[in-house]
This record gives C-alpha cells, structure tokens and sequence, in this order.
C-alpha cells in the first residue's frame, strides 16, 4: 500500500473479491464488498422463496438502517431520505417537481447528462462565474446571484471531469440570503467528501448522489436528501409505488455500514491522499498533463493526453494489454468547460505502489 493506507487498503481490499487487473475506476463503479455482494443476493433468494412483497416487509429494518445513515453522513433527517434508481433518476425528480419558475443557475462544467435533463425539463440555464481552473468564484457568484436571481441553484460538488473541489458552503450562503433553493450533485463528492459539509449543514435544500461510486454499492440505485416540503407529496406517493430494485437498496444499506463502520473521517483522509500521490506519480509521464493541483482533496486524477495520442484508444488498450480500468472523458462530459478529451484515474483507498508503477509504465508503452 502507499504510505499511510496500509491498515485501511489492506481490509478495504480484503473485504473484496481480487480485482482481474488494476482497478482505478471508483468515479465510475467501484468494486463491491462480498458482503454486499452476498446481502443483494441473499434479499434475491428471500423474494424467490416468500413473493417479493413479502421479502421487501422484511427488509425494511435494514432499508431504514441504510436511510439513517445517509442522514448521519449528510445532516438530514432519515425520514428525509428516498431512494431513486440513480442520480440521473434524483435530478429528474426535482426538476419535474419544481413548481418555482424554471430558470437555474450551474457551473459551465455542469455534466453533460444533467444538462440534457434540465433542458428536457424546460430549464433557463445560466453559468456561475469561475476561475482558469473551473473553481467557482464566490464573491463574483455571490454578485450574479443577487443581481438576478434563479429558481434554483444546481451545483455539482465534484465534477465527472475533473477532480476540483467546488466551494459549496460559499455557494449556499449566497443562496440563502437570496431566497435560492440550492440542488446539490453529490454523485462523486459523497463519500470523498464531508458529507454533512455538503448537505443540511450548509442549509442545501437537496442533495443525491448514486450507490456505485465511493460508497461502493450497488448499480442502478441511488437516493436524495431533502429538505421537508421540498417535493410535494403527490411526488413522495408515486416514489413510494414505484418499482423498485429491493436487493439493490439493501446492498446500498450495508455499504453504507461498512462505509460507516470503516471510518468516514479515515476513508476522506486516504482519499485525499490517493489523489496526492496519483497525481505526483503520474504528472508528465510520458507527456500526459495532470489537470488538477497536487493537494486537491479527491481522489480524482485527469490527465490530459500528449498531443497526437488519442485518450478513448489508451483506455481501450489499457484495458486490453494491460489489464488497467480507467474511464474515457469525452468532451460531452462537461461540454460547456471541455475542450479535448481525457483519460480518469480514480483509485479507491487500496491503492498500491505498484498500481501506481503499472499505469506509469502503460501510459509509456501506450504513447
């Protein structure tokens, strides 16, 4: 392990099945404990031996287990929590409920994606002022906000591009004292991150996020936080009728145990550190530019190809020569602050040395 995650490293990949390779692709899936494996499976055999109805009854105690912890890690209240299939699904839902006028304020390097919803939803969208890095500017948006203020501020903490840390209690407070509710995009900032920092301890009105990334749970679910009487409740009935992937939330639940029982503060303090000593590693190898600075909290390292040298072929060879998982950073990603592609490094809290060793020898090989 690199210094300082052994002990942590050590039990985070022990709880796992062994990786086929180098896995540094926690921004877009991390791996699954067997713990987690195992209870999503188990909730699977329950509804084929008692009815799927009857299997849910029962796992309410740990549906309810998985809630209080998202509002311990957030601030807000476990009846405050529902869970969605994703964080594509959370936006959508507040966007559709939003019965203030539809103009929103977001950062240029918005996602792609959620742009695609706001737009579908009807949504004005404006860009919040930032700086040469894609950092927001607080006293500039603080300006904008008071000039002209939107029905709503969207902010993504973490962006699915780059590793940059937004300042959101800045951006929070600029909202509060404007009367703006405030949607926070916790997809890649909730489990990097101090989740409370991001949430009810800011005053945001909403945050979600997805079970795949650093809390490593679960695809196709995910869950959103809000403020009481944000949605309204014609809204709370139809998600509560919804169909529903029951093993999924319980395999959620129990992440979020082990997330929990590991050490929220340890596992934000070795993530920092991750991206630290990624970045060192890799900065310049082989012409490839590391985008972010050295002591940016995440863990995220993007890297910007040589010129000539084309990112979507690297992540493809990377995985097929190599055995190395990555994730490709087309320019849609964030289209308003993108202008060429990229290549994503995001270890998890195991990250070895000789991980590390391995993709700087591949990035050599490969340009």
């Amino acid at each position: 392990m690199t210094a300082g995650g052994s002990t942590l490293g050590e039990r985070w990949r022990a709880a796992r099945p062994a990786p086929a390779g180098v896995h540094v692709d926690s921004a877009a899936c991390s791996r699954q404990s067997h713990a987690v494996i195992e209870a999503t499976a188990q909730h699977a055999r329950h509804e084929a031996e008692v009815g799927g109805y009857v299997a849910a009854e029962a796992a309410a105690p740990v549906l309810d287990a998985g809630r209080a912890a998202i509002g311990a890690l957030t601030g807000f209240a476990a009846d405050d929590v529902v869970f969605t299939t994703g964080a594509g699904a959370a936006l959508d839902l507040l966007l559709d409920d939003w019965r203030g006028p539809r103009t929103l304020a977001c950062l240029p390097g918005e996602f792609g994606p959620n742009l695609l919803t706001m737009a579908r939803h009807g949504y004005a969208v404006r860009h919040l002022p930032t700086d040469g890095a894609g950092r927001l500017d607080p006293d500039a948006a603080a300006a904008a906000l008071a000039a002209d203020p939107p029905g709503l501020v969207h902010l993504t903490v973490l962006g699915s591009h780059s590793g940059v840390v937004q300042p959101t209690a800045a951006v929070a407070a600029a909202c509060r004292s404007h009367g703006v509710p405030l949607l926070v995009d916790a997809a890649q900032a909730f489990g990097q991150l101090d989740g409370v920092g991001i949430g009810a301890g800011i005053g945001a009105d909403a945050v979600y996020t997805a079970s795949r990334k650093w809390t490593a749970g679960p695809r196709g679910v995910g869950w959103v936080a809000t403020r009481p009487g944000l949605l309204s409740e014609e809204t709370l009935l139809r998600i509560g009728h919804a169909e529903a992937n029951v093993a999924a939330r319980v395999g959620l639940s129990v992440a979020l145990g082990e997330y929990v029982a590991a050490g929220p503060d340890r596992i934000r303090q070795r993530l920092a550190e991750v991206g630290t000593v990624t970045r060192t590693a890799l900065a310049g190898v082989a012409g490839w530019q590391v985008i972010e600075r050295d002591d940016e909290p995440s863990a995220i390292t993007t890297l910007r190809p040589p010129d000539g040298v084309d990112a979507a072929e690297v992540r493809a060879r990377l995985i097929a020569e190599h055995r190395i998982v990555t994730t490709y950073l087309g320019v849609e990603r964030a289209p308003g602050e993108m202008t060429r592609p990229a290549l994503r490094v995001s270890p998890h809290v195991d990250l070895t040395d000789n991980d590390l060793d391995a993709i700087a020898r591949a990035l050599v090989t490969l340009s």
